[in-house]
């Protein structure tokens, strides 16, 4: 149950990343593209699947966010980057705060794999 969960799980966060690297560059070179019906959908339903499977495991594992303070640090950096990526692809009002924001949303990403494969909420020290 644990391995089938985990490999669900990492699937979903691989592609989910790769999704938002591909809209975000489609936000600076073809922004028509961002409209297509597919674009708009299947982000939903892989980030579905990715609480879907964070949720089961954290069932199976006993470890819960706000008990276990690395849990707390990812769903915490998953609220930093969903807001960074909503202003990325769709608020921010210029170009510059679109790279801003695009640069917030990679380094909560990039934080939220770090604590994830340390299991420590300050994974750098």
């Amino acid at each position: 149950m644990y391995t089938n969960l985990k490999f669900i799980h990492v699937a979903a966060v691989s592609l989910s990343i790769a999704l938002f690297i591909l809209r975000l560059a489609w936000a600076f070179r073809a922004p028509a593209r961002l409209q297509r019906t597919w674009v708009r959908v299947v982000p939903h339903v892989i980030d579905t699947v990715l609480l879907g499977s964070a949720i089961g495991l954290t069932l199976v594992v006993h470890q819960y966010p706000f008990v276990n303070g690395w849990l707390t640090a990812k769903v915490l950096g998953l609220i930093a980057y969903i807001v960074f990526g909503t202003f990325a692809l769709k608020r921010a009002r210029s170009q510059h705060g679109q790279i801003v924001a695009a640069c917030g949303a990679l380094a909560s990403v990039g934080y939220i794999v770090a604590v994830a494969l340390t299991r420590n909420p300050f994974p750098i020290l």
